[in-house]
């Protein structure tokens, strides 16, 4: 905690001429240190200054960041982010600045111009971050931010995201009733060799970049503005289906903290998180869903004739049209809607032609190939091939088109 002092104009002699500051000090811990100081100029240019007179060109200029820090720090201390987290886990006896104020002051940075931690004070050099925050410079230092950061474990967390989370739909009056949860991954450059950060490993990168390891992430988010209530991150070598169960009661938890009935929140998930496990954990926890499923799996919805599907609001969604129909998937028999979108479907027909052309550009080199007698494995390593090159044209095709 911080007691400021009242700010103070000090001399300091350079090259035989004193030149004065305006410094703020601050007792840290009970000792005095100065957290910010202000360039005023030599006695003469101060006395120009209190005069009115004009003392020329200034002798320099500072430009700082301010609009948007302003606009991100008001918002952490609208939610009291820092007193949140300091409620949960206490500071080090030897810390300059406390856990929550650590905290606080790398989501602004994440927020506006993410760097490394070691970057940090560079950045915050060129902000107007003095304002709000008294911090000694040496404070900064990266190494103070981990050791503020290893005093949280994922209970603490937890906790601190529940809290914020609890205030968010508080002050904001958010609608909860309907969420949105998604899975995903993403690729990180912590170093194969590092072994602290388990929860980073090799994976089936969605960004492609299979040489960096991998830290998954489920978000659960409002259906308006996409304000997120419940995180939770898990190893990326893990499948997202896999984590289903986990999100849901903590999603589930954290609902029946703002409200006794969980039967009026509705979860949207997308087919990835498809199981009969995972259907009947839904089920049982007495929630809505909406969900989707692959066409392909249910030639009797893509039977349906186009005849049947009525438009389903032209000024909003011009062009798509449904069919409100029922079916049977993961062991239940639950309400079914197909739409069909003229858009989508251009795009779709769009990407099947050039998955279809690439597959045709295959065989026919393999053709090539075979009839120049250039090739030395057998007839079934050959037909593996081919059925390969198919069976990637045949995905393309039997993707879903809502």
């Amino acid at each position: 905690m911080y007691y400021l002092d009242m700010p103070s104009i000090v001399g300091k002699r350079q090259g035989g001429k004193t030149y004065y500051y305006l410094v703020e000090s601050a007792r840290v811990d009970g000792k005095p240190r100065i957290v910010s100081q202000q360039y005023l100029g030599s006695a003469e240019e101060v006395m120009a200054k209190l005069t009115g007179a004009s003392a020329g060109e200034p002798v320099r200029t500072q430009h700082k960041r301010f609009g948007d820090l302003a606009g991100v720090w008001s918002m952490l201390e609208r939610l009291d982010v820092a007193g949140v987290v300091d409620e949960v886990v206490s500071r080090r006896s030897d810390a300059t600045a406390t856990v929550g104020t650590y905290l606080a002051l790398a989501t602004a940075n994440r927020i506006m111009a993410p760097c490394s931690k070691a970057a940090f004070a560079d950045w915050w050099a060129t902000t107007a971050g003095s304002r709000w925050v008294k911090i000694p410079h040496a404070a900064l230092d990266h190494r103070r931010f981990w050791k503020a950061m290893d005093r949280l474990g994922e209970d603490d967390l937890r906790r601190i995201e529940t809290e914020l989370g609890r205030r968010m739909v508080t002050e904001f009056e958010l609608d909860v009733s309907g969420l949105v949860l998604d899975m995903t991954n993403f690729a990180t450059f912590i170093d194969t060799g590092n072994d602290r950060a388990p929860i980073a490993q090799r994976g089936k990168a969605k960004q492609k970049r299979t040489d960096l390891r991998l830290v998954g992430l489920g978000l659960v988010v409002t259906r308006d503005a996409g304000i997120p209530v419940v995180s939770h991150a898990y190893g990326g070598d893990r499948p997202d289906v896999t984590q289903f169960s986990t999100v849901i009661d903590e999603l589930v938890a954290r609902y029946q903290d703002l409200t006794a009935q969980v039967e009026s929140l509705t979860v949207v998930y997308d087919a990835g998180q498809n199981s009969a496990a995972n259907h009947a954990l839904v089920e049982d926890a007495g929630i809505g869903f909406v969900g989707s499923l692959p066409p392909s799996d249910h030639p009797g919805l893509l039977a349906i004739p186009k005849t049947r599907y009525t438009p389903v609001d032209e000024d909003r969604y011009p062009g798509v049209r449904c069919v409100d129909t029922e079916v049977t998937a993961l062991g239940v028999t639950r309400r079914a809607v197909v739409t069909y979108s003229p858009t989508l479907h251009a795009k779709q027909s769009r990407g099947f032609d050039q998955t279809l052309a690439k597959a045709r550009r295959r065989l026919a080199e393999l053709q090539a190939r075979l009839a120049r007698g250039r090739t030395r494995r057998d007839r079934t390593a050959v037909e593996d091939e081919i059925a390969a090159i198919c069976g990637l044209a045949g995905s393309a095709r039997s993707s879903p088109s809502p």
